[in-house]
């Protein structure tokens, strides 16, 4: 399925929404078998579900995006861990090629915190940030916080607020997956690679009890790979 915009104006945030993403149906998929994935993850898997190829091709255009609407301003990026790490990775590295190549250009600055709220497959109400504790260098800057996933809002909604404390000047959200679930409006991403249905995904730096990490594609788990790998 292709670009879609959104059915309903966003609530309760700071800034403007990018104003078309890629919703990804539930049912388009690909076997798994069509493409090259580690062979110790062999039945692990239901299916593929975003190749790479199209998240590296969606992540050049969300640069695009960003270098739009931030090309004159300092950046500090918030990386989230562990699953935005990848995502965040391929992000700068080509905000900065576009950077090299444009009349106008972004100094970036790239720190890390993570964020920790899943067992197994659920996520829980007790939510760690990790490397958060003093943000006070966050003070009058622009942030863009880099994030690989985004359910029901409740923990970006959670880190937003801790940000926010800080007195930055401007922060931005860029999340490479937004799920479809109900009421989670009012903490989307300013700038959104794909909707997906409400499924646990793996792959591109996405784990399952730090499994599938490795994964370059993002996948499906299968139900016996959940039993495999559960905790």
């Amino acid at each position: 399925m292709g670009p879609s915009a959104p059915s309903s104006p966003v609530q309760g945030h700071t800034s403007v929404l990018c104003c078309l993403w890629w919703q990804q149906s539930s049912t388009t998929h690909h076997r798994g078998d069509l493409f090259s994935y580690p062979a110790h993850y062999s039945g692990d898997l239901d299916c593929v579900f975003i190749p790479h190829g199209v998240i590296m091709d969606r992540t050049e255009r969300l640069a695009r995006n960003i270098m739009d609407d931030l090309g004159d301003h300092d950046i500090v990026v918030l990386c989230v861990l562990k699953g935005g790490y990848q995502f965040c990775a391929d992000l700068v590295d080509r905000i900065k090629a576009l950077s090299r190549n444009s009349n106008r250009s972004i100094p970036m600055r790239v720190h890390f915190i993570r964020l920790k709220s899943y067992l197994n497959d659920r996520s829980t109400e007790d939510l760690h940030i990790l490397g958060a504790e003093d943000l006070s260098f966050l003070a009058g800057k622009n942030v863009l916080i880099v994030e690989a996933i985004v359910g029901t809002g409740k923990t970006m909604k959670t880190l937003l607020k801790h940000v926010e404390a800080f007195r930055p000047k401007m922060i931005k959200v860029a999340g490479l997956l937004v799920k479809r679930v109900p009421h989670n409006w009012a903490c989307l991403p300013d700038y959104v690679g794909f909707e997906i249905p409400n499924r646990f995904v793996v792959g591109y730096a996405l784990d399952y009890n730090e499994y599938f990490r490795d994964l370059n594609h993002i996948c499906v788990i299968s139900e016996s790979g959940k039993i495999k790998y559960k905790i």
